[in-house]
């Protein structure tokens, strides 16, 4: 019944809604932008599908240690013997750090680009993740929950910005797919390895951190396309193109 509910709001709301949309703006062209270069269209270096790949990697990567805690939070803290109850609220106070937040990613991503974004996104996980290995108790383990909730929000919503600053628009219909696709699938590998572990040590201990050790490939990989697409440059390059 719920999802009959949403299927007539879509029908009802969203539908119509289209009609409000704006025209598309003017395309970016990326090879106006200092990263990308002539001969066989080469950015940072880098043929455009090593950049694809890369990215997709790191989605991978990332996608583990933010399944962790969003699939395990109620049983991690059953352990720590805290009520089913108070980890459930818990985990929705998690989300709805995650949906407040996303709205300041959004902005930050307007003003320093995907890549960064994900770059500080990324950090900003792998700190509060740190954090459920060594917090035990149910108010320090709300404080992290929020802090978590806050980090990851806006991690995947900045990969499509990053695919929008990186590549061209007309490569976006099979591009941001591609991205999103891995992304999710590590989102599904982290959960179900998280609860591997835990069923052969016992103890959450071990999938904090695989999750942990994954986020650290995850910011080593954007750290290097950061570096090699903006020479280390933070401001965003494309802000001033646009």
């Amino acid at each position: 019944m719920l999802m009959l509910g949403f299927a007539v709001l879509v029908l009802v709301a969203i539908l119509p809604a289209t009609l409000l949309l704006k025209p598309s703006p003017l395309p970016l062209l990326p090879q106006h932008l200092p990263h990308v270069t002539a001969g066989g269209r080469r950015i940072g270096g880098m043929r455009p599908n090593v950049v694809q790949a890369l990215l997709c990697v790191a989605g991978f990567c990332c996608c583990i240690p933010m399944s962790v805690p969003q699939a395990h939070l109620v049983a991690f803290c059953s352990d720590l013997g805290i009520s089913p109850t108070r980890s459930a609220t818990m985990l929705s106070v998690m989300l709805a750090s995650a949906f407040i937040a996303r709205q300041a990613w959004g902005a930050l991503a307007d003003r320093i680009g995907g890549l960064r974004t994900i770059l500080v996104g990324s950090a900003s996980q792998a700190l509060a993740i740190s954090a459920f290995s060594f917090t035990q108790d149910e108010a320090g383990l709300f404080a992290v929950s929020a802090a978590f909730g806050f980090g990851f929000a806006g991690i995947i919503p900045a990969y499509s910005v990053a695919i929008r600053d990186i590549f061209p628009p007309s490569e976006a219909s099979w591009r941001m797919p591609l991205t999103l696709f891995t992304a999710m699938s590590g989102m599904a590998a982290g959960s179900w390895f998280a609860g591997f572990l835990y069923d052969h040590f016992g103890y959450y201990a071990p999938a904090f951190t695989t999750g942990i050790a994954f986020n650290i490939v995850n910011l080593t990989i954007i750290g290097f396309l950061v570096f090699r697409l903006s020479g280390g440059r933070w401001a965003n390059p494309y802000a001033a193109t646009a």
